[in-house]
């Protein structure tokens, strides 16, 4: 690295710290920006992940106790369940401050170091899209993580030198959509690493009526079910349908959200009664009707729908294979029965072909 990119790096969002969040339900990250006072600020604001957070918890009363960072941690799973809320919880549990970036930002090993070299004693460090880290910077990132030093090269060629700073303890915060494309050495470096599932019914509702009363919709019991009912067990959808039916109940209705006026505010914008939108039925209808139910590789599936092939993959097809819609094999992607009947096509009589180990078109 030469000594002017350490001196002078690249601007990134890292540059500005985050303060812990405002009060609120569960928001977003992967890109996402939250509404502002919707994000909860502490474990016990937090809804769900009953697990996940008695291990935070006791990770975080530890630290506390002992007076020193919390360990380093790796929060997994879909857009939307909350990673980057967690992150700003362990700064506000921690009393600490929260540095913000991401894989992508980080390209060159100077990004990182400009990020380390700023950070205070035990505060904490998150990136987002973490499996996105080029393999120059995460090597940077190991001896940080593990001995808090930064190894640096100043100069180039023959006169370069090498000299080791040492960092204040911090704790690092990764999030991830997908565990697979972080690398082992990485990955084991983490003292825990969480997977955030996908919210049950109930804990949307409750998250559904504390948005509401933050951002003074009115809004029913049963308004409140009908839209957790069809966010996809995801709080990001949840709070996004809620400001969807709130608009359609104070254009076409009262303002007051009950169970009907939630069902005709979904049906205008999309949402069916599975909770799926344009784009998951795009996807259903073209393997039923384009491919005779499938096998489909992702590739062309993809094609046929008009959307990236990450975006298929990471984030319709997760909820669809969940609901029974979709099964994924060997040779491709293939509707199951439930995926006719919702459609309201009559089930084929013959089996789908079955799949062997030799095709594998994604």
């Amino acid at each position: 690295m030469a000594r002017d990119e350490l001196i002078e790096p690249r601007a990134t969002e890292a540059d500005h710290p985050l303060e812990p969040p405002p009060d609120g339900a569960p928001g977003s990250e992967d890109g996402e920006t939250a509404e502002p006072g919707l994000r909860p600020r502490t474990l016990a604001e937090f809804v769900g992940q009953r697990e996940l957070k008695e291990r935070l918890r006791i990770i975080l009363e530890a630290a506390r106790r002992r007076g020193a960072a919390a360990d380093h941690l790796l929060f997994a799973g879909p857009p939307g369940l909350g990673k980057t809320t967690l992150a700003g919880i362990v700064a506000t549990e921690v009393g600490s401050t929260m540095q913000v970036t991401s894989g992508p930002a980080l390209e060159r090993a100077g990004d990182l170091a400009a990020i380390l070299t700023k950070i205070g004693d035990g505060d904490v460090l998150f990136i987002d899209e973490i499996h996105r880290l080029p393999r120059a910077v995460e090597e940077v990132l190991y001896p940080a993580i593990e001995d808090f030093q930064l190894d640096i090269v100043l100069g180039k060629g023959p006169a370069a030198r090498s000299i080791r700073l040492d960092l204040p303890e911090f704790t690092l915060v990764g999030a991830t959509t997908r565990t697979g494309l972080i690398t082992g050495p990485l990955r084991d470096r983490f003292g825990l690493v969480a997977r955030l599932d996908y919210y049950e019914s109930a804990d949307l509702q409750s998250i559904v009526e504390r948005t509401a009363t933050i951002i003074e919709a009115p809004l029913s019991t049963e308004g409140a079910r009908e839209i957790a009912r069809r966010s996809r067990g995801t709080p990001r959808i949840a709070n996004r349908l809620l400001r969807r039916v709130q608009d359609y109940a104070d254009v076409e209705a009262d303002g007051n959200i009950d169970a009907d006026v939630a069902q005709r505010g979904l049906a205008v914008f999309g949402i069916d009664n599975l909770g799926l939108d344009k784009v998951d039925r795009a996807i259903l209808d073209s393997i039923v009707r384009r491919f005779a139910g499938g096998p489909v590789g992702l590739s062309t599936l993809a094609i046929a729908v008009a959307e990236p092939t990450e975006t298929v993959e990471d984030v319709h097809e997760p909820f669809l294979i969940q609901q029974g819609l979709l099964m994924r094999t060997p040779r491709g992607r293939v509707a199951t029965p439930a995926a006719w009947k919702h459609l309201g096509l009559p089930v084929p009589d013959a089996p789908t072909p079955s799949a062997t180990l030799f095709d594998n078109d994604g």
